[in-house]
């Protein structure tokens, strides 16, 4: 198993000089606030097996529990300071307006990350004044409101996505966000992103796994030197998000049978052998242990032809965000025909 001095690190294109643990635990349960309960004691196991790298977003309602557990590990000795940690978050698509992101980000670190906490009777700033990588969630924005999931249709508007970015680097000039990114872009939405950028995205964190290889897209990504962070890895469960049609792949259990591997393991190695940074969602503390152990072994070239072949199928089509009377009137508009 891999501790957090053996978990790979890639540097990001950005002014950061902190680089990224390969693996991240993600913090997306669905519906969301679902393991409130238990959230903040799995962040604090995940800190003790070694994960330094942890994925929310406002939408989640995960934050606060990072950041409790946070406090917790420091207080514990699990880790010495916060720069031990690479904490993700994400703009939500209600916030997704020029004259709301810095507010959003703010509240972010607000809420969750910017805490004191005393010990031994001292009051001490646990200096979380910053978010290691802050994503635009969505290329859709909704009318101004409330943070919620599903959206409403009638919300969805126009996304000004100049002016987002705009904001974005600022809250990156500002410290606030030390490298800035996007989620769920498409080759075409980032190429337009880039026309204006004047601090490129250093991510676009997307669905990937075998079932949905994303091969356009990391070829693009790779020529302008953006980072693909996975999500959903080893696909997913329930009407929301997917299916288990990645978990139960012929190929895929073939090849663990031979290799005395598990399929999640399987495909965890498949997308760190393409280069790419991915997040995995368990709170079961083996499953955790288990996530980490791929990389003392490899798949063999015969292998990895073999899953370069299976059938593709995005899991998440995004159908929230598809209406009539809204920006995006089919799920191709949405992804630029990259379904």
């Amino acid at each position: 198993m891999a501790s957090s001095s053996t978990i790979p690190e890639v540097p990001l294109t950005s002014s950061s000089k902190k680089a990224t643990p390969v693996v991240g635990l993600g913090t997306a349960e669905y519906p969301f606030r679902a393991s409130a309960h238990c959230m903040k004691e799995a962040i604090l196991d995940a800190i003790r097996i070694g994960y330094r790298h942890f994925d929310s977003s406002a939408v989640y309602q995960s934050e606060q529990y990072i950041g409790q557990a946070v406090k917790e590990a420091l207080s514990l000795g699990l880790i010495k300071s916060r720069d031990e940690l690479f904490i993700t978050s994400k703009l939500w698509c209600s916030d997704t307006h020029r004259d709301r992101v810095l507010p959003a980000l703010q509240k972010t670190l607000e809420s969750a990350l910017k805490t004191n906490f005393i010990i031994n009777g001292t009051v001490l700033n646990l200096e979380l004044e910053y978010i290691d990588l802050y994503l635009v969630h969505w290329p859709v924005s909704l009318k101004p409101g409330e943070i919620d999931f599903p959206v409403k249709k009638e919300n969805l508007v126009a996304i000004d996505l100049k002016s987002v970015w705009e904001a974005m680097e600022e809250c990156h000039k500002l410290g606030f966000a030390k490298s800035i990114g996007v989620s769920n872009f498409s080759c075409k939405k980032l190429e337009a992103l880039l026309a204006t950028a004047k601090i490129p995205p250093a991510v676009d964190q997307v669905e990937m796994n075998p079932l949905w290889q994303q091969k356009k897209l990391r070829e693009f990504a790779k020529e302008k030197g953006i980072h693909i962070t996975a999500y959903s890895p080893l696909g997913g469960k329930g009407a929301i998000w997917g299916s288990n049609l990645v978990m139960d792949c012929e190929v895929l259990k073939q090849i663990a049978n031979e290799k005395g591997k598990t399929v999640a393991q399987v495909c965890l190695r498949w997308v760190y052998e393409q280069g790419v940074i991915f997040l995995v969602k368990s709170f079961n503390k083996e499953r955790m242990k288990e996530n980490l152990d791929i990389f003392n072994w490899k798949l063999s070239v015969e292998e990895s032809e073999k899953i370069s072949r299976i059938p593709q199928r995005r899991g998440f089509l995004a159908e929230e965000f598809i209406s009539d009377d809204g920006p995006y009137k089919s799920v191709e508009d949405l992804w630029d025909g990259e379904v």
